[in-house]
């Protein structure tokens, strides 16, 4: 790893091409730019290298802005200015960028200096080019600009719910602390109350999810495909593995990740002392053992999270620390704020922007370490040249944050005081690894699912989902009375709605994520050393070939998940 490249001390990128001063307020004002580009001529190599340096330029201005409307808007979804910016945008800018995209996409591919480029270090982007080009048609460009704006809506309806619990208005996040409650009353009152809040919704999420598919079907066959999962797996950039690898994670979940998470599910039945274990009781901690409780506010999460990333790696903690003195950072849960966490990249200013919903648990300590993960990555691949040199495959992203949870765990101490705390969460964290799995197989199945049956009935929709949700749920957790939530559990997943496929990344990210794992505990320095260098080369490999620098393989059939599997297994054992 290059040590030059160990400076979170980044700088937004000077502005060569667009002024300095400039701020994207309309179409009128940015298109003369776009303009410039498509009509300049290219004479030579050194023109074309010119020319790719002044688009990547404009590329992080235009991206920049949208990515803080959208910040903005998550961090109040109360204030309708915000939504309007953020709309207007999608609707008023992006479509007229598109034709322009797609012009200046065949500019450069048609460009015959393409052949003098360093075509190892352009093979990634080229082919991404190419793709684009292909996928490109203008009768999809005001459902795209429809579809940005609509999928916002999960954001704006999720972000009004709240539940009252003693007396007490509780977003449904901060909600979520009383399931850790000795109290197995009150675990299962707050329990059915959030899904009794969700399912005052249920209609109006029916409702947009039905409105999403249908635009999203039409958008595949307009491109000539026979459904929108096809159509989404080029888009994604999946060039590296099928539908068919998809089914066979499914069934290698089931083969070897469910058996684990019954025995995982017993284990905390015996340890509650209870005859069944029902949902709500699956976080809570037997009576006498206080729930994990590892910061009380925001600030004093990020005091912390320093403290650990300080210990594993300075740089880390140097890049959480740029952000905050950037103000990059919104950790707390509050009403009116959208759900969810996220790594937001600013392709300009190069330190991202980290979202989240902290509520004092222990699963926001893996939010705030996975969030920094994607973090650490945003700062890695901010050298490289080109803002399209930046966008990395999502398999590797979420290995950066995965890994980082699990990297980050021998340090965890900077939470908690007491060894005994320190072992559970550990514990917590590693069975949370396991247990995600199924929840993944399944998401993952029902997508497939939805857009292979596009005219689906809200009806049919349900019966589906029941089905691929009891093919991946223990049988060690007891539902019986719940069918009415179970049936709109779906609901709860943003990505349904707002990253339609963007969800199997997770799992196959996990397994790279263990195999890092394996690596660090085997050779800490190593291990930390080959994760840099993967995450340092940005989009500028393909898939296997970032998975190889980083000394994993790329590769998700049964017997390697069985392998991973049971590395946790006896991790867990010797906890």
């Amino acid at each position: 790893m290059n040590a030059e490249l160990l400076n979170a001390n980044i700088e937004k990128l000077p502005r060569k091409f667009v002024p300095a001063d400039f701020t994207l307020t309309t179409w009128e004002a940015i298109e003369p730019y776009f303009k410039n580009l498509l009509e300049r001529p290219i004479n030579s190599r050194a023109d074309l290298e010119q020319w790719l340096h002044d688009m990547s330029e404009l590329e992080a201005v235009v991206s920049e802005d949208a990515c803080w409307r959208q910040i903005k808007m998550t961090c109040d979804t109360t204030d309708k200015s915000l939504e309007e910016a953020f709309t207007y945008f999608c609707m008023e800018i992006q479509p007229k960028l598109q034709p322009y995209a797609d012009k200046l996409n065949r500019k450069l591919y048609d460009s015959p200096f393409v052949k003098e480029l360093d075509q190892k270090q352009f093979f990634t982007y080229l082919r991404n080019v190419k793709k684009s080009i292909e996928l490109f048609r203008e009768d999809n460009i005001p459902l795209q600009s429809e579809l940005s704006v609509m999928q916002q809506q999960y954001g704006v309806i999720s972000g009004k719910m709240t539940v009252t619990v003693d007396g007490q208005e509780y977003t449904l996040q901060q909600a979520s602390k009383f399931l850790e409650s000795h109290d197995r009353k009150l675990r299962e009152e707050v329990y059915r109350k959030i899904n009794e809040r969700r399912a005052q919704d249920k209609d109006a999420m029916n409702d947009l999810y039905s409105q999403l598919i249908e635009r999203r079907d039409k958008i595949a066959k307009n491109a000539g495909f026979d459904n929108y999962r096809d159509y989404r797996f080029v888009e994604l950039g999946r060039f590296d593995y099928t539908k068919e690898d998809c089914y066979k994670f499914h069934e290698a979940v089931k083969q070897h990740v469910l058996p684990l998470v019954d025995k995982i599910y017993e284990k905390k039945r015996k340890k509650l002392g209870v005859d069944t274990l029902r949902p709500w009781d699956t976080e809570a901690e037997p009576e006498g053992v206080k729930p994990l409780n590892p910061f009380a506010t925001g600030d004093e999460l990020l005091d912390k999270t320093l403290k650990c990333f300080r210990e594993l790696n300075p740089f880390f903690a140097d890049c959480i620390a740029k952000m905050k003195q950037l103000g990059h950072l919104d950790l707390e849960s509050r009403k009116g704020k959208a759900p969810g966490g996220y790594n937001c990249p600013l392709a300009e200013s190069g330190a991202p922007f980290i979202f989240m919903n902290a509520a004092g648990q222990m699963h926001d300590v893996t939010t705030m370490v996975h969030e920094g993960g994607h973090a650490v990555h945003s700062f890695l691949a901010h050298h490289l040249e080109l803002s399209a040199f930046k966008e990395y495959p999502m398999e590797i992203a979420e290995v950066a944050s995965m890994a980082m949870e699990l990297f980050s765990m021998d340090h965890w101490k900077a939470f908690f005081d007491n060894e005994e705390d320190l072992q559970r969460a550990k514990e917590h964290q590693l069975e949370r690894v396991i247990t995600i799995f199924p929840w993944i197989a399944t998401i993952d199945k029902f997508q497939h699912w939805v857009y292979e049956h596009p005219n689906h009935t809200i009806a049919e929709r349900t019966e589906n989902w029941e089905r691929i949700l009891n093919e991946f749920t223990s049988k060690e957790i007891d539902f019986s009375g719940l069918e009415e939530y179970r049936r709109i559990s779906w609901q709860r997943q943003l990505h349904l709605f707002e990253v339609p496929f963007y969800y199997i990344e997770y799992g196959i990210a996990q397994l790279g994520a263990i195999g890092m794992w394996m690596q660090y505990k085997q050779n800490p320095q190593k291990a930390l050393e080959n994760y840099m260098t993967a995450l340092s080369f940005g989009g500028t490999k393909t898939l296997p070939e970032l998975y190889e620098a980083a000394g994993l393989k790329f590769d998700f059939s049964p017997a390697h998940i069985k392998t991973l599997m049971e590395f946790v297994k006896s991790e867990m054992e010797t906890l």
